[in-house]
């Protein structure tokens, strides 16, 4: 009986996965799901949606800068600079790949 404009900003992003998936949706788009959320949040959520994932057959498109996050719940990566695509495949090889290293860490001077 109270607004979700109300709960704390962890229960709020719950809550806001829970409105996405009430329509059954094949295939389920997020963007930045994890923005503004402690370390603990991050991985109660990465959690969630790992379950929710498995349980509901569903596939998952994520759009995030968290890249803690990213690895630990995609199956595939891809990676743009710019707009432009520099990398896809699995996180541990889009990862080590060097124009994603160059493009997100820089190059040694």
């Amino acid at each position: 009986d109270h607004p979700a404009a109300g709960l704390p900003f962890g229960t709020l992003k719950r809550v806001e996965l829970g409105r996405a998936l009430a329509v059954r949706p094949q295939l389920l788009l997020l963007d930045e799901p994890v923005n503004g959320l402690s370390s603990s949040e991050v991985e109660e959520f990465s959690e969630l949606l790992r379950t929710v994932r498995s349980d509901l057959d569903l596939t998952a498109i994520v759009v995030e800068h968290h890249m803690g996050f990213v690895m630990g719940i995609c199956d595939q990566v891809i990676c743009l600079d710019f707009g432009r695509k520099i990398a896809e495949g699995p996180p541990e090889e889009v990862q080590r790949d060097p124009a994603v290293i160059e493009a997100y860490l820089g190059t040694a001077a």
